[in-house]
């Protein structure tokens, strides 16, 4: 397998292969333009399809960690058909490479504690290849990390992170532009509470001191449902209204 890594250069004309078509595609190639000054890379495989990592330095990371001096990888993503041919090692060794190259402690990742949930990485792999759990959030989301100087200090969750909570009732939702699907969703999720009367505050994240502060350990989309964490996976319409108890337009008792 070959590989591309995406850059300022060359960012047009290449296509992103987690993101939609259109709007959803734009939005996303926006947010990367902003993030390559600060470090961002895209590496993915030059066959189309769910097959690439990113990563940023730990300190430009768009969550509330302390890991100046590591490497954060945002998405390590590998799906259909390109599973099972040894991609994700192939992505992850040089993402490795490239944290020796600038002299880096090591790396850290998201993962969910004992099994795989949406958008974030798969603890048995991680596990499998070395990592670490650095620390816990109250929601069941872990920091790992894979450490390169073995006497460095592990990152950390920043105090926001490890105890997830929002004031208020009703549904609450922080999301930044970071993944395509957020740009996609969130607008049918917000047509879709205020045609069915639920309360549900949105907020946009759009800066790295905001995401840094958001009380949750996912800043690219966590939602809360009266003031208590409830999931990092994208909602479409039809998911959240069944969370919020609504079935064929009508609330269930």
């Amino acid at each position: 397998m070959n590989y591309i890594r995406i850059a300022k250069e060359n960012i047009d004309k290449e296509h992103i292969c987690c993101a939609m078509s259109g709007k959803q595609s734009l939005a996303k190639k926006e947010w990367m333009k902003r993030r390559f000054d600060e470090g961002l890379v895209f590496y993915r495989s030059e066959e189309r399809g769910k097959c690439f990592i990113e990563y940023i330095p730990g300190e430009n990371a768009w969550v509330p960690i302390e890991a100046e001096g590591w490497l954060y990888i945002n998405c390590l993503w590998v799906s259909g058909s390109m599973k099972g041919h040894g991609y994700s090692n192939d992505l992850l060794k040089e993402c490795i490479r490239d944290a020796k190259a600038q002299g880096r402690k090591g790396l850290c990742i998201l993962c969910a504690e004992g099994r795989k949930r949406e958008f974030l990485a798969d603890p048995k792999f991680l596990i499998y290849k070395g990592f670490k759990t650095a620390d816990i959030s109250d929601c069941g989301i872990n920091l790992m990390y894979l450490p390169l100087e073995p006497t460095a200090q592990p990152p950390k969750f920043r105090e926001c992170a490890k105890h997830p909570r929002v004031d208020g009732d009703g549904f609450v939702l922080y999301y930044t532009d970071q993944c395509p699907y957020t740009c996609y969703w969130v607008p049918k999720v917000q047509q879709a509470a205020q045609e069915h009367g639920i309360p549900f505050k949105v907020i946009h994240i759009m800066d790295k001191e905001s995401a840094r502060n958001v009380p949750a350990p996912v800043t690219t989309y966590a939602l809360f449902r009266d003031g208590e964490f409830l999931t990092q996976g994208i909602q479409s319409d039809k998911k959240f209204l069944a969370l919020a108890g609504i079935r064929d337009g009508r609330k269930n008792r």
